[in-house]
């Protein structure tokens, strides 16, 4: 049986001016239990994961001025879906495509001049670069100190910590990528506002840049084709 999978999308907010800046892209796939993430990104074939891009952007080309799609380091060097990403972008512009680069470790050690060289093609054609979940996985600063200069956005993932936002660890991590944000003139995003204590947390910390479930769970965005397909 072959798998099906789609992209759930959801909001980014602008808290500030009560906007939506942008919408991420979620792949999901579809089970008996229903949909789920699936266990490994870098193992769906790359073909799959860039067919279903294309169909998903070219959907979404004219709702907003941002989309955002998440890929690791594996997915980045791969050249059926790099090349993917370069033809949504042609085909939304002028939205601008958000590459999101994931904490997600890869099964090879590639160069940074070799990450910066891919990041610097997506830039040359219009795109714009984040670094996701900083501060995890091998998201932490001393790893992604060098794509500072070639990045637009930080996005803090507060549901990768066991700790509460509340809790002055938490805090201090929010001070310190506000602080790199503003250094390097990047936007910074916090994921996971859960709550009306998150979202007043956030606004008091100086973020206005959200999301989360507070704002709009992901919704399921259905293709033209899929009318009788699950």
């Amino acid at each position: 049986m072959t798998s099906v999978y789609r992209y759930f999308v959801q909001p980014q907010v602008d808290t500030h001016t009560d906007t939506i800046i942008g919408y991420e892209l979620l792949m999901k796939k579809h089970t008996p239990e229903g949909w789920r993430l699936p266990e490994s990104f870098s193992a769906i074939d790359p073909q799959i994961t860039a067919d279903l891009l294309i169909e998903t952007t070219k959907v979404l080309s004219d709702k907003v001025r941002r989309l955002s799609v998440n890929i690791s380091r594996e997915q980045l060097m791969t050249t059926t879906i790099s090349e993917a990403i370069i033809q949504s972008q042609q085909q939304i512009y002028p939205t601008k495509l958000v590459v999101e680069l994931t904490e997600d470790d890869s099964p090879h050690n590639y160069p940074i001049e070799e990450i910066i060289q891919k990041l610097s093609d997506f830039l040359d054609r219009g795109m714009q670069i984040s670094l996701d979940d900083v501060g995890t996985g091998i998201n932490h600063f001393q790893n992604i100190k060098d794509l500072l200069p070639f990045a637009s956005e930080l996005k803090f993932a507060l549901q990768n910590f066991s700790k509460k936002f509340i809790d002055d660890k938490m805090k201090q991590k929010i001070h310190f990528w506000h602080a790199m944000s503003q250094e390097y003139g990047l936007r910074l995003i916090i994921e996971g506002i859960e709550d009306k204590a998150d979202h007043q947390l956030s606004d008091k910390l100086g973020v206005h840049l959200k999301q989360g479930y507070y704002y709009s769970k992901p919704q399921l965005l259905k293709l033209p084709h899929d009318c009788c397909l699950y």
